[in-house]
C-alpha cells in the first residue's frame, strides 16, 4: 500500500472528503474538502470555529500519486460556507436565497460531467443545493437550490447515479419528524437536474439516525445503498443509552422506486460514527471504505464477490491514527486496477488534520 499526502499545513484543519465528493477521469481524480484552523481546546472536531473555513479541491492527473490543491471555484450563497456550517459560528453562516441561480437542464451524460451537492445544516431548517460541470471541476455552475421534498431539513453530500442524459438519482439526508438528524431518500431528475421530486424513502424512521447515503449501481433496475447509522444496532445487546455506530445496506429492484434491508456489512464503525463510501470494482466486486474510530483509529475497507450479499474480513488501509477524528473516505478505482481511497487524518490527538490517500490492490 502506497499512502500520499494531498493536504496538510501545520496550523490548519482539512476535513471530510465525504461531504464533498470525489470524480474521476480515467487516471484524473478531483476529490473535494474543506479547510479551516486548528484549536487545541475545540472538543471532538479541534478547529477554531471563530474562523471561515474554505472549500478546497485537488487534483491529480497521475491517478493519486501526486496532486495538485486549490480553492474549488465555486459561488456559495451569501457568505456562508461550504457544507460545514455547523463547525463555524454564526457570523459566518450568512446563507442568501437570492443568490442561488436559476436551474437549468444539462447533459448529465457529458464525458466531463460532475455534481456537487452542499448544506448550511443538519436538522430542521436546513437548506441544500447542488452545482454541475461539464469540464471535470475547472468550473462549477450554480448554485441551484434543491426543493425541501416534504421535510423540514435537507442536509445534502455529494452522491448521485446517473440514469441517462436526463435522468439520474440523487441520495439524500432529511430531518427526522422531531427535527433531528437523520433519516434518508431518494430523489430523481428527469430533466437533465431543472427540478428535482422525491422518488422514495429508504427504510424506516430511525430512533437514532441513518444519514450520509453511498450508492452503486449494479444493474439497469438493481441499486445498493450502504448507510451510516446510529442508535441501537440490530446485532447489539447495548442498552440504548450506549448508542452504537454501524453501516447499513439496502437495495432496490425497482431503480429506486422501493427498497428493502439486506445487511449490515459493518457492525461497529467506532465512537461517533463513519459514513461509507461503495465502489463497483472493474472484476465486478464490491468495495466498502469506512473509518473505524475507536483505537486503534484505522481506514479500512471490506469486498464482496456477491453483490453485497457478503462481506470479506477487514482491510485495514491506515492505522496508526491519533484520535478518533479521521475517515469521511472516497474511493475510485484507476483503469490498471489500483484503488485511490481518500480521507482525512490525524497521527496525534492536537495534530493537524490532513487530506491523504491511499493507493492499494483490492
Amino acid at each position: 500500500m502506497q499512502q500520499v499526502t494531498i493536504y496538510r499545513e501545520t496550523g490548519r484543519y482539512a476535513g471530510w472528503p465525504a461531504n464533498y465528493g470525489i470524480w474521476s477521469w480515467d487516471n484524473e481524480i478531483v476529490v473535494g474538502f474543506t479547510v479551516g484552523y486548528h484549536k487545541s481546546d475545540a472538543g471532538f472536531h479541534r478547529r477554531d470555529r471563530d474562523k471561515p473555513f474554505t472549500a478546497m479541491q485537488a487534483r491529480s492527473a497521475d491517478g493519486g500519486e501526486t496532486w495538485t490543491v486549490s480553492e474549488t471555484p465555486c459561488r456559495i450563497p451569501g457568505t456562508g460556507t461550504l457544507s460545514a456550517d455547523e463547525h463555524v459560528q454564526d457570523k459566518h453562516r450568512n446563507q442568501d436565497e437570492s443568490t442561488f441561480s436559476n436551474a437549468h437542464s444539462v447533459n448529465l451524460e457529458h464525458p466531463d460531467f460532475a455534481m456537487m451537492c452542499s448544506r448550511s445544516g443538519l436538522k430542521a431548517g436546513a437548506k441544500s443545493w447542488f452545482y454541475t460541470s461539464t469540464d471535470r471541476c475547472h468550473s462549477w455552475d450554480g448554485p441551484f437550490q434543491l426543493p425541501m421534498f416534504g421535510y423540514t431539513g435537507i442536509a445534502a453530500r455529494t452522491d448521485y447515479l446517473i440514469t441517462d442524459a436526463d435522468e439520474c438519482l440523487l441520495f439524500l439526508t432529511a430531518s427526522k419528524s422531531d427535527g433531528g438528524e437523520g433519516l434518508i431518500f431518494c430523489a430523481q431528475t428527469t430533466d437533465g437536474g431543472k427540478s428535482f421530486s422525491l422518488l422514495s424513502q429508504i427504510g424506516p424512521e430511525p430512533d437514532g439516525f441513518a444519514i450520509m447515503p453511498a450508492s452503486v449501481r449494479l444493474s439497469d433496475t438493481r441499486v445498493l445503498v450502504a448507510v451510516r447509522c446510529r442508535g441501537k444496532s440490530k446485532q447489539s445487546n447495548r442498552d440504548w443509552e450506549q448508542l452504537n455506530n454501524w453501516i447499513d445496506l439496502y437495495a432496490s429492484d425497482d431503480n429506486g422506486e422501493t427498497w428493502h434491508y439486506m445487511n449490515q456489512p459493518v457492525e461497529n464503525t467506532g465512537r461517533g460514527g463513519n459514513p461509507p463510501t461503495l465502489t463497483r470494482l472493474l472484476d465486478g466486486r464490491l468495495c466498502l471504505t469506512y473509518g473505524y474510530r475507536d483505537a486503534p483509529h484505522r481506514i479500512c475497507a471490506k469486498l464482496s464477490s456477491d453483490d453485497g450479499r457478503s462481506w470479506g474480513e477487514e482491510i485495514v488501509l491506515r492505522d496508526n491514527g491519533g484520535d478518533h477524528d479521521i475517515g469521511y473516505p472516497r474511493t475510485v478505482q484507476r483503469p490498471d486496477g489500483v484503488i485511490v481511497t481518500v480521507y482525512y487524518f490525524d497521527e496525534e490527538p492536537d495534530g493537524e488534520r490532513f487530506i491523504e490517500a491511499t493507493l492499494w490492490q483490492p
